[in-house]
């Protein structure tokens, strides 16, 4: 699987560019944001790599965040890459989260290809859209972490973000601090 490409800009498209990886060149979908993004000649991209019968597409990112985004929403039943990376070009994953938070259906109808069904089914099922906005550090991947393991363990996603909300520190520490919180709510 294609985790990340990095090469000489051909051509560069809204929608699209065209890298050269020593020879080769491949087309790499981006969304409006990472399009903008793409201001020297050499880059370096995340990818999705999606693969169906009739193609091998590559879906490219200037920052991991947004390629989280991305593969979450693709994961929505009913949403393909198209309406994600559509999703990726409106917002930053920042503003998604907030739109996320707010349960906010009328600016997740501005997406071109979203209506207001389609919009309720992605706000209910990202209910559990996990974002610290602030913590820009490591921290979120221990975060993570430690929310799935608590949450293995029985506890609610609610909960556990309550629990959890404003601690640092690596994965075990954080399990730790969530389990001795999660006792007294």
């Amino acid at each position: 699987m294609i985790v990340g490409i990095e090469g000489l800009v051909e051509r560069k498209e809204p929608t699209f560019v065209h890298l050269n990886v020593q020879g080769i060149i491949y087309e790499v979908q981006v969304s409006v944001n990472t399009s903008h993004a793409i201001n020297q000649s050499k880059v370096k991209l995340f990818v999705s790599n999606i693969i169906r019968e009739d193609a091998n597409l590559l879906f490219g990112f200037i920052d991991m965040k947004e390629k989280t985004m991305f593969n979450t929403v693709l994961k929505i039943n009913g949403i393909g890459p198209k309406v994600a990376l559509a999703i990726c070009s409106t917002f930053t994953y920042d503003t998604f989260a907030q739109v996320v938070e707010s349960k906010d259906v009328n600016m997740l109808k501005r997406v071109p290809g979203i209506g207001p069904k389609a919009a309720s089914r992605i706000l209910v099922e990202l209910v559990d859209f996990i974002v610290d906005v602030s913590d820009e550090g490591g921290n979120n991947g221990a975060l993570t972490e430690a929310m799935m393991a608590l949450e293995s363990l029985g506890f609610k996603k609610d909960a556990i973000r309550k629990a959890l909300h404003g601690s640092q520190g690596d994965t075990s520490s954080l399990v730790k601090e969530g389990l001795r919180k999660l006792q007294r709510l």
